[in-house]
């Protein structure tokens, strides 16, 4: 069954969209996680049930990253995508808080050559889960912000919150 709610934050009003077993009384995997005018963005469909209890831990560890008290998230994911994206995201959940990677360092990490830093910045791009996933801990070799589904404006709100120095 799939399941939604939206929460204001700083990024604006956020929609999550989870997938809860039929049978569960709790527990929902959280499958996307949007803002407002996001590229790629998942929109409410018809057949969806809206339950804000479903996601009352996620949301508490939303407000807690906000808030500046939580630097790590313990949710569970839908898991998807083709295995390199899957390689991707998984290294974009390994990198810590308050620091950042070229996309370079992530085709690296990855074992993918230095040909496929675009392909890399394209699996990033289609990250179905902001904020939770950090695609903004990712910038340019020279240490420019570069790409952002939600807007450059939201990736420097995100390194702000987590006091990210850059050179650039």
């Amino acid at each position: 069954m799939t399941v939604y709610t939206t929460m204001d934050s700083p990024l604006g009003e956020l929609l999550l969209v989870g997938e809860k077993p039929a049978t569960a009384k709790d527990g929902t995997a959280l499958a996307s996680l949007s803002v407002p005018g996001q590229k790629y963005a998942v929109v409410v469909r018809d057949g969806w049930t809206e339950d804000a209890d479903a996601f009352t831990e996620i949301v508490s560890q939303l407000r807690s990253y906000f808030e500046g008290r939580l630097t790590g998230f313990d949710i569970e994911f839908v898991t998807g995508g083709s295995d390199f994206r899957q390689r991707v995201w998984k290294a974009l959940e390994a990198i810590p808080y308050g620091t950042t990677l070229s996309y370079g360092d992530i085709a690296a990490q990855i074992g993918a050559p230095r040909a496929a830093v675009r392909a890399v910045g394209t699996a990033i791009g289609a990250n179905p889960l902001l904020v939770v996933r950090p695609c903004h801990r990712v910038i340019g070799a020279d240490g420019a912000l570069a790409g952002y589904a939600g807007g450059l404006e939201r990736k420097q709100q995100l390194l702000d919150l987590e006091r990210v120095h850059r050179t650039a």
